[in-house]
């Protein structure tokens, strides 16, 4: 439709003037509307501005008169309908261009003419403005819609959606990328488009024939009412109005819906629609709403529903501008000022704050969320941009990201369960997944064959985890696996040729393979490792101490002290070298203490009690030192061996030969990226050839990935080991068609087999099936080094011999009792005594015992001889 607006203010006197002076400014004009008055949207706006005229004349000194001829959609007959009245009319606005493409044509015109255009088209590219300068767009932008779209999307983790579209410009150049940029910022996107033609036709059918057969069941419909209507028509002769489907409406369909009648109305049953939002409960509109109703029942009785639409309050407020605009410039201005004047409109409409920004006006940001049930739309709530879903717009609203807790949704079909978004391919029974023939590690991937060569079996470590991994996805998912004979990345591209809808085995995620698929997140380390043969080294400096344990080194030097000192303590009064200084008997005391471990000292020794003491402990001592004697014998033909090659510097400067695997990327990344000679690689198919090549030495090295040189590793882990850093390359992850939705299910029940341990329990399990005679060098040096758990009997032996020795001694002349004193008996003991307590300061701290007078005491002599020694000391 379009709205031209002229005025015919002419100067009628000085008292006409004095008014314009006191801001009494008497506007009179003629309104003229070319449109499709058949159809509703026509219907609505035109009462709309009708009421808008009057109104506006009865807020003062005005005469607007509406005029309106009825046009086709053609774009061609709006243009000449406007350029006709811009002929003969002084025209100076012109609104309600509907489309983009009529919009193209008026603003051409109207720039030429500079005469202000403001159009309800739904979208106007940027470039417009800049081209026709007097174009004003009245409508809200569609991008916020489209978030208000996404964010559903992405309330029920629907990750696809297919957009049904009316084919014009608009659409194609507007709301589309709008959609699909939306889309993009929650993780989902577009999978496929259906536009249709302006005008219902028979293609609907076939077209939506063509989206059953595929996999997504997300419909984003951007239609016309007179389009969208023939759609749900032929969408439910088709079944696809059941359970497992979710249609999502926009506003040129939602907010026409109460003008649907109730046969119509049970075809769309389920759907979601998002539409414009305007304050229904203030004053203004109530008043508003009420005439409306009676006025457009009045002149279309034949109407199911007399309420206005959300485009019906668009042109109010619109035609609003005009007239304020024209209201605050004279005419005489000229049309510039008019159109400044309607691009700095700021007033209260019907819509809310009515402003233009940038030429357009600013865009909504709340939009009204329904829910199709029954006769009637349901309000499930609101969505505000920058907020999320809310059940009020109000100061003290709960807002959230999701919608869901918006209440129940009746989606198509009645299901008691939320559509899950997508469905297999009706074409197809079951998913076809291609397994490689050709994996050297049969414990990965194994596909074994039949007498006939037919595929019998599928097993191995990769096999299991995708079947745990769909067992935990929440729906049914039924599939075959089916062998392939080629190299990996013509597997991969089989996706892309649709012959296969998924590729399982030892597939590295590669960057050239993304091209054709997509990939799950790899479930194995990621990174490729060289493999050399070990040889003999030069022993280690600190090997001697290898056969025992720290603790057991220690425990040794303990017992051999405390023995030491026993016998030193026992057989003290029977050497020479007492009188000598405690430099020189500190010394006698550490030698004796370790000389005991390799000889008795059987001629020098005079007590019984020192004699069954050595005994026992040169029995323990001997054990001690022939265990140790093999221990290290043990370890010393074992130890010492190193890789072959530290680096692959080393084996480059040798132009040496390294192999890989046949059928992997292995061989194209030595060449291109570790830049070895590719006459120097060599492929194998089989991890034995590897073994026995690299023991001849026929390769230097082998490159293999991560979690495939454990498994060699643990078959052959007394030849060979790793050396050099890790290369980090993608690691091993299931592949399926690029955009696929089954993809992200796929992932988070891949995760969940990770996060609940059971990924961990297959790896090991492939590990614990490889049998070798061997360990790990390090655990082997583990085991090799002894503790004191082994000779804690012997210890405790020797010990108690020592202990009980000592307590025999000292029971038989530590100490006796006199005078109710006591007096230190035993020589030895108080000589020693009083050399540690000079050696440590503690002299005159030594003990509580007194030494009585010389006359006194029976062992007097003995007494004066002491005092003598210690003097010397």
């Amino acid at each position: 439709m379009v709205l031209v607006c002229t005025s015919t203010q002419k100067a009628t006197g000085d008292h006409e003037a004095a008014e314009a002076e006191n801001n009494n400014y008497h506007v009179k004009g003629i309104i003229v509307a070319v449109g499709q008055n058949s159809s509703r949207i026509g219907k609505e706006q035109r009462i709309a501005m009708e009421m808008a005229v009057d109104d506006f004349n009865g807020s003062g000194n005005h005469s607007l008169l509406l005029y309106t001829r009825n046009s086709t959609r053609q774009p061609v007959h709006t243009a000449l309908a406007a350029l006709e009245l811009i002929n003969s009319e002084e025209v100076e606005a012109i609104l309600g261009p509907q489309t983009w493409d009529e919009t193209s044509l008026v603003a051409e015109i109207a720039s030429n003419k500079q005469i202000p255009l403001l159009t309800f088209a739904e979208a106007m590219p940027n470039w417009a403005t800049e081209k026709w300068p007097f174009l004003l767009q009245a409508s809200p932008n569609q991008f916020a819609q489209m978030k208000a779209v996404a964010a559903i999307v992405q309330s029920w983790d629907w990750h696809q959606v297919t957009v049904i579209y009316e084919d014009i410009d608009s659409s194609a150049a507007g709301v589309i990328p709008h959609l699909s940029n939306a889309l993009r910022e929650v993780g989902a996107q577009i999978m496929d488009v259906l536009p249709l033609p302006p005008f219902p036709s028979s293609e609907i059918a076939e077209k939506l024939g063509k989206l059953k057969s595929g996999q997504c069941r997300v419909f984003v419909v951007h239609l016309s009412l007179e389009l969208a209507l023939p759609l749900f028509e032929q969408a439910n002769k088709l079944e696809m109005m059941e359970k497992g489907y979710v249609w999502i409406t926009t506003d040129a369909i939602t907010s026409l819906l109460h003008s649907i009648d109730a046969s119509t109305m049970s075809l769309m049953q389920g759907i979601l629609g998002v539409r414009s939002y305007f304050p229904e409960n203030k004053p203004q509109f109530q008043q508003f709403y009420r005439r409306f109703c009676k006025r457009f029942g009045s002149e279309y009785p034949e109407e199911d529903n007399h309420e206005p639409g959300a485009l019906a309050v668009q042109a109010y407020d619109a035609l609003w501008s005009v007239a304020l605009a024209m209201k605050e410039v004279r005419s005489e201005a000229g049309n510039k000022k008019l159109f400044e004047g309607i691009s700095h409109s700021d007033f209260g409409g019907l819509t809310g704050n009515f402003q233009f920004r940038s030429q357009k006006v600013a865009s909504a940001d709340i939009y009204q969320i329904i829910n199709l049930k029954g006769n009637t739309p349901s309000k499930l709530g609101f969505w505000t941009e920058g907020r999320g879903f809310s059940h009020s717009i109000n100061e003290n609203a709960a807002y959230n990201s999701s919608m869901k807790d918006l209440g129940k949704i009746l989606w198509p079909g009645l299901p008691p369960y939320t559509p899950r978004g997508w469905s297999l391919p009706t074409s197809a029974k079951s998913l076809r997944i291609g397994v490689p023939i050709g994996s050297e590690y049969k414990d990965y991937v194994n596909v074994l064959h039949a007498e006939l060569g037919n595929a019998a079996s599928f097993k191995g470590f990769v096999i299991e985890l995708f079947n745990a991994t769909v067992e935990r996805l929440p729906f049914h998912l039924q599939y075959n696996f089916f062998p392939f004979n080629g190299s990996y990345d013509n597997l991969v591209k089989q996706i892309y040729l649709e012959k296969f809808d998924a590729v399982v085995g030892d597939v590295a995620i590669l960057a050239k393979r993304c091209k054709y698929a997509d990939f799950t997140p790899p479930f194995t380390e990621s990174g490729l490792v060289m493999v050399v043969p070990v040889r003999k080294s030069s022993n280690k400096p600190l090997l001697f101490v290898k056969p025992f344990t720290k603790a057991m080194w220690i425990l040794i030097l303990a017992v051999s002290i405390y023995n030491g000192f026993v016998v030193w303590l026992i057989e003290r009064k029977h050497w020479p070298e007492q009188q000598n200084s405690a430099q020189h008997q500190t010394g006698m005391f550490l030698w004796l203490s370790f000389s005991s471990l390799t000889s008795l000292h059987g001629e020098k020794l005079h007590s019984n009690l020192s004699r069954m003491m050595m005994v026992v402990w040169l029995f323990v001592a001997l054990i001690i030192t022939q265990t140790y004697t093999a221990n290290l014998t043990s370890m010393l033909t074992i130890q010492g061996f190193e890789p072959t090659a530290d680096n692959i510097e080393s084996l480059q400067s040798a132009n040496a030969t390294v192999g890989c695997a046949n059928l992997s990327f292995a061989s194209n990344y030595l060449r291109d990226v570790l830049h070895f000679n590719s006459r120097n690689i060599r492929g194998y198919a089989s991890i034995d050839d590897y073994a026995s090549d690299l023991r001849s030495g026929k390769i230097s090295a082998v490159f293999i990935e991560v979690p495939l040189h454990k498994i060699f590793l643990a078959r052959y882990c007394k030849s060979f080991t790793t050396a050099g850093p890790i290369h980090k390359v993608g690691g091993f992850g299931f592949a399926f068609p690029k955009g696929s939705p089954l993809l992200p299910r796929v992932t988070e029940a891949l995760l969940n087999v990770s996060e609940s341990g059971k990924l961990q329990e297959l790896e090991n399990k492939i590990i614990a099936s490889q049998k070798c005679m061997e360990v790990d060098l390090d655990e082997k040096d583990k085991v090799l080094s002894l503790g004191p758990s082994s000779f804690w009997a012997l210890f405790v032996l020797t010990g108690g011999t020592s202990t009980a020795a000592l307590i025999v001694y000292l029971g038989h002349g530590f100490c006796r009792k006199t005078n109710n004193e006591y007096f230190l008996q035993h020589k030895s003991i108080r000589t020693l005594t009083l050399v540690l307590s000079k050696q440590w300061g503690r002299r005159k701290q030594l003990f509580s015992c007194r030494v009585s007078r010389a006359e006194e005491s029976p062992r007097s002599s003995h007494n004066t001889s002491e005092t003598r020694l210690v003097s010397q000391v």
